[in-house]
């Protein structure tokens, strides 16, 4: 490989939520922290030295974005999903969940219904109610060790709460489905034949495993284009969240003139100059760093994988679809979520997310992100291998 994946990097005692927070998040302090959707890998070097670039030029001043910015961004989701986004749809925010946020209170209104489907990436439950907003919730069927959605259901919550947005998350996260085009199809039709606005949570898009291709569920259908706010950010694909800056896609004038006022009523619509630096490098030069990234990642999947099938068969491994990120059902351990996280932070030492962070239909799982060098994994399955045998639960 070009890249260094392996390569273990000091993170803690660099402001990093991930590493350094553990005391404000209730958990006690030296566990290896898999729980946050970071990866423990420096970003291309073609984004440091973008990066350094704009920090020898000392200039920080207010920042916009053009054609020049753009480009790059149009041409990586036209070549990788054969979506035509244009210049004059783009909405630049912070982060995507201010996106979604931002969505909310410009097209819907207090105590209008939004449906959302968990097990399911807590922040977005938690803006709907925080806003006043009614949570419907459209569970998505576990069986056999794989998710799908109950599309009567999702129909039936519609009509009888009168759903005023959905907001889809593709790939999914915590559960790693990517929604297959027919999927994604019937769901748009649903939610057209309602007037349901969509708000599609796109984060993880550059995040497929071999097999699976994600598809922009804007690009489906004219009516879904112009149905749907679409919510993008490099952050996540290229490891630069904290650099705050995602793209937003609003091909619908009317609605894009209603999120951006709202956004205006934060007085929170400036950008970052470094992170339009990074974004703009990420998607100019990302492919190749991104294909090593992703075969590095799958690796570390199929070892997660094999391990927990030879010794430790009461987790079962969730099959990702998408996501850097793994869902573990532990359910065959025969324990309380509160026991198994004690155990994973007192005698694991490892600390990990949750199910039930997710919403109650999460419990008996667990979520861990896997963009971490190979050693770290390794080190870590054996201590909970070791532990779990001590303890009898295998």
């Amino acid at each position: 490989m070009k890249y260094n994946f392996d390569e273990i990097i000091k993170i803690t005692n660099t402001f990093s939520q991930k590493y350094d927070f553990s005391k404000k998040y209730g958990v006690p302090e030296g566990l290896f922290p898999m729980w946050l959707a970071d990866m423990d890998f420096k970003v291309m070097p073609e984004i440091t030295e973008a990066l350094e670039k704009s920090v020898k030029h000392a200039i920080f001043g207010y920042t916009e974005v053009n054609q020049e910015y753009f480009k790059p961004i149009q041409k990586w989701f036209s070549t990788n999903f054969n979506f035509n986004t244009k210049f004059e749809w783009l909405v630049n925010t912070p982060g995507v969940v201010f996106a979604i946020t931002m969505a909310i209170r410009a097209l819907t209104k207090d105590k209008d219904s939004i449906l959302i489907q968990p097990p399911l990436y807590a922040p977005i439950s938690k803006v709907i109610v925080a806003n006043d907003r009614k949570l419907i919730t459209n569970p998505l069927i576990y069986k056999d060790g794989n998710y799908a959605i109950d599309f009567k259901d999702f129909e039936d919550k519609i009509a009888k709460n009168k759903v005023k947005m959905f907001i889809l998350c593709s790939p999914h996260n915590p559960v790693g489905r990517v929604w297959k085009k027919e999927e994604l199809i019937k769901i748009g039709n649903i939610c057209l034949k309602h007037n349901v606005i969509v708000v599609a949570d796109e984060i993880h898009c550059g995040f497929a495993y071999k097999g699976y291709k994600h598809v922009v569920f804007a690009s489906l259908k004219k009516e879904f284009l112009n149905n749907t706010i679409m919510c993008t950010s490099g952050g996540k694909t290229f490891n630069f969240a904290g650099l705050q800056l995602s793209n937003i896609f609003i091909a619908n004038k009317k609605l894009k003139e209603k999120v951006v006022l709202e956004v205006e009523k934060t007085g929170y619509d400036g950008l970052s100059i470094l992170g339009v630096v990074a974004s703009k490098a990420a998607y100019a030069h990302g492919d190749k760093w991104l294909k090593e990234l992703k075969n590095y990642i799958y690796n570390n999947l199929v070892f997660i994988r094999n391990f927990l099938k030879t010794k430790i068969p009461k987790l079962k491994l969730v099959e990702p679809e998408g996501t850097y990120l793994v869902w573990i059902d532990c359910k065959e351990l025969h324990i309380s979520e509160k026991k198994l996280k004690n155990i994973l932070e007192s005698k694991v030492k490892l600390w990990v997310a949750m199910g039930s962070d997710f919403g109650v239909e999460g419990t008996d799982f667990i979520r861990i992100a896997i963009a971490t060098p190979l050693i770290n994994i390794k080190t870590v399955l054996n201590r909970l291998f070791k532990v779990l045998k001590s303890e009898n639960l295998i």
